[in-house]
């Protein structure tokens, strides 16, 4: 992980807005979103089903352009680089977590893990280290040489979150990453994102539905026509 003081900008966006064509009409479904987020921060975005809070997330993550506005990850704009600089930007300082894990399926768990490490050039030998290392830290070790298919919902998305911080992201993005669970799965899998987040300074960034998962995080944030209101809204 790079060394960013406590207090230093990692990811920020200003006047971001997003539309989308549908026929004759333009939807805005952002505008004018202004956020920034430090080292180690937790921040919670909420609001009602379709008010754009994953699309928020993609923007923030240089996987979907803006129509408007900029996003800002470790100093550098992310509209000014190309797609490769862009991919390697993303896979080098921002980590992602989803509802559903997106493992690759004819990997095991240990692959999936090191294979973010891989497509950024490290070794073999060093990436599989590595992942074995999260694995353990997620409680895994006994299911290192798994497939996805023979782990339970909540070992998939643990292995998920390893995947996420395998690379010491200054950032991760997670869109509902408790929302496939029960209740006692994602309470373990959101206790043990804020545990990693207290040990490795990770910033988080959480879409969630959930307001009481939302309320342990640092600042909540709601997403209501197309802006963000500080705040849970009643």
């Amino acid at each position: 992980m790079s060394s960013s003081s406590p207090t230093e900008i990692i990811l920020s966006c200003h006047k971001l807005g997003r539309s989308f064509a549908d026929g004759y009409l333009l939807i805005e479904v952002l505008r004018e979103i202004n956020l920034s987020v430090t080292q180690g921060e937790r921040i919670a975005i909420v609001g009602t089903s379709g008010s754009g809070k994953s699309t928020l997330l993609h923007l923030l993550g240089g996987l979907d352009h803006p129509t408007r506005g900029e996003v800002w990850v470790a100093n550098q704009n992310m509209a000014q680089l190309s797609d490769v600089k862009r991919g390697q930007l993303r896979n080098r300082t921002l980590g992602f977590v989803y509802q559903f894990h997106h493992l690759l399926p004819e990997f095991t768990a240990l692959e999936n893990v090191a294979l973010p490490l891989l497509i950024a050039g490290a070794k073999a030998a060093k990436a599989r280290k590595k992942a074995k290392t999260l694995l353990e830290r997620v409680g895994l070790e006994a299911r290192l040489h798994h497939k996805p298919g023979k782990l339970s919902g909540g070992e998939r998305q643990r292995a998920a979150v390893a995947r996420a911080l395998v690379t010491d992201p200054n950032c991760v993005l997670a869109d509902e990453p408790t929302g496939n669970l029960d209740r006692a799965n994602a309470e373990q899998i959101f206790n043990l994102m804020l545990d990693l987040n207290r040990d490795l300074n990770t910033a988080l960034i959480v879409v969630t539905h959930d307001p009481h998962l939302a309320m342990q995080m640092n600042r909540v944030l709601t997403l209501v026509d197309g802006q963000l209101v500080q705040g849970l809204l009643p």
